[in-house]
């Protein structure tokens, strides 16, 4: 609601604040994820939100920017998720087969790890498009 504010009342001041939010909220944590080609895109829709002049127009590409972020964010979500049930896996596999705490074969783990049904029952509550097949 802040941010919506800043653009619906458009000062050189709101401007900079503007930027500072979005710098702070989308930037770093793109950064922090090394996301670069996502960084980027923001980065461009974030170019594209300060330079317009036009409110109706501000709040259209603004729009965009936030989902475009959520998109990523879900995105981002969804990995996270396979790496803790591929890494579960692995555990598990280790404990079970008495070589040694040794794991078994790191595609193979990931491979079975459940991800492929997990993730996408989990996706229809995040309102994620996965690919098929």
């Amino acid at each position: 609601l802040a941010m919506d504010y800043l653009v619906a009342n458009w000062t050189q001041e709101n401007k900079l604040l503007l930027k500072m939010a979005l710098q702070s909220w989308m930037f770093n944590r793109l950064t922090s994820w090394g996301a670069t080609s996502w960084m980027e895109v923001i980065q461009s829709k974030v170019q594209a939100v300060l330079a317009e002049e036009d409110k109706e127009q501000r709040k259209t590409l603004c729009k965009e920017a936030y989902s475009a972020f959520a998109q990523y964010e879900k995105v981002e979500a969804t990995s996270i998720l396979e790496m803790a049930l591929w890494k579960r896996k692995m555990e598990y596999e280790s404990k079970s087969n008495n070589n040694g705490g040794q794991p078994q074969d790191r595609e193979e783990c990931r491979y079975f790890c459940g991800s492929d049904v997990v993730i996408r029952n989990v996706v229809q509550f995040l309102d994620v498009s996965v690919p098929t097949g």
